[in-house]
């Protein structure tokens, strides 16, 4: 039977999601990729076991995850919440989302309320839970109006389902209108979950990061390695084969090549700071506090605890962001 470690908070890192109460571990575990059904359970499950071990009590999951197997993500985190991690319950950040396709049929996508409603309900059942702590709008649907898709997900928490609420995805206009809405219903809405990386700033060239700090809520990072490209394995090349998520695509609009020399200088400036170019990337995103979590995809133990690591040096000089931000240009 599972226990977990003692000292899984030793290094007593959280981080509030903006003004209000929820609190995250800085690095959360997503499991987007490679937690579904065609995975080996097991060696899942030790993986999320172990993060918990570490002090990552924060699972982020969507009910479109499971690679092609839609909800098998939630099943397999479902399992392992009743079989190992119950009594643990307490402790935990379940988040989940409602928004891409899910299943057949027009109400199989989208942020209608029908939509998320049976959504949320059948995530519950997924992932054998009572509620989750945080419900996020997956997407910006644009046959739905931002008014209804708010409506629901404070109909949501107020039926118990889920504590905080979250989007996902949003652009600055549509985050404005939602925030907005949120606000007259007196919704605890805490997150904007983005694309976000050293490479991609649009959430902060976009006023998106300032629109969150104005109202009180965080933000927190998705794809903070981007798929991988932020770590040793590309440094001396890109194969054509490597997929890039497409909120990255145009960090290759100046071709492979003035890419790989930003991810050489970078790298060379992490070796400074005795860290690897993945931990030195999770840190400069984790530098803003506005920034909740970053959410690592990994189903290596190995690479968990080397991401962990980043958090042993969380601080850049002034003259160390100059320097990156001309390598940025």
């Amino acid at each position: 039977m599972y226990s977990a470690a003692n000292n899984r908070y030793s290094n007593g890192l959280v981080r509030h999601a903006g003004e209000s109460g929820l609190m995250l571990p800085p690095i959360s575990l997503g499991l987007w990729k490679k937690f579904g059904s065609a995975d080996p359970f097991n060696d899942r499950r030790k993986v999320i076991l172990h993060a918990f071990d570490k002090g990552i009590f924060h699972f982020d999951n969507a009910n479109h995850y499971g690679d092609g197997d839609f909800g098998s993500s939630e099943k397999l985190l479902g399992q392992i919440l009743n079989d190992e991690l119950k009594s643990y319950r307490d402790e935990l950040v379940i988040s989940t989302k409602v928004g891409y396709e899910i299943h057949d049929g027009p109400y199989g996508i989208g942020t209608s309320r029908k939509s998320l409603i049976q959504g949320i309900n059948d995530s519950l059942k997924r992932l054998n839970l009572d509620y989750v702590d945080i419900y996020y709008a997956h997407r910006y649907d644009e046959t739905t109006p931002i008014e209804e898709t708010v409506r629901a997900l404070d109909d949501i928490v107020k039926s118990g389902k889920a504590l905080y609420v979250g989007v996902s995805n949003y652009e600055a206009p549509q985050l404005k209108e939602a925030i907005t809405l949120f606000k007259k219903l007196g919704t605890p809405f805490v997150l904007d979950q983005m694309s976000m990386n050293i490479l991609n700033n649009h959430v902060e060239n976009s006023g998106i990061i300032d629109i969150l700090k104005k109202n009180g809520a965080g933000a927190i990072a998705y794809g903070p390695l981007a798929e991988g490209l932020l770590s040793d394995r590309y440094l001396k090349g890109i194969p054509d084969s490597f997929k890039i998520h497409h909120t990255n695509q145009y960090l290759f609009d100046n071709g492979k090549d003035t890419l790989i020399n930003k991810l050489n200088s970078l790298n060379n400036l992490a070796k400074n700071r005795n860290q690897t170019l993945s931990q030195f990337a999770l840190a400069w995103l984790l530098r803003d506090p506005v920034v909740a979590s970053v959410i690592i995809g990994t189903a290596s133990i190995e690479h968990l605890d080397d991401n962990l690591k980043a958090l042993d040096n969380l601080k850049f000089s002034d003259d160390e962001v100059e320097v990156i931000n001309n390598i940025l240009k």
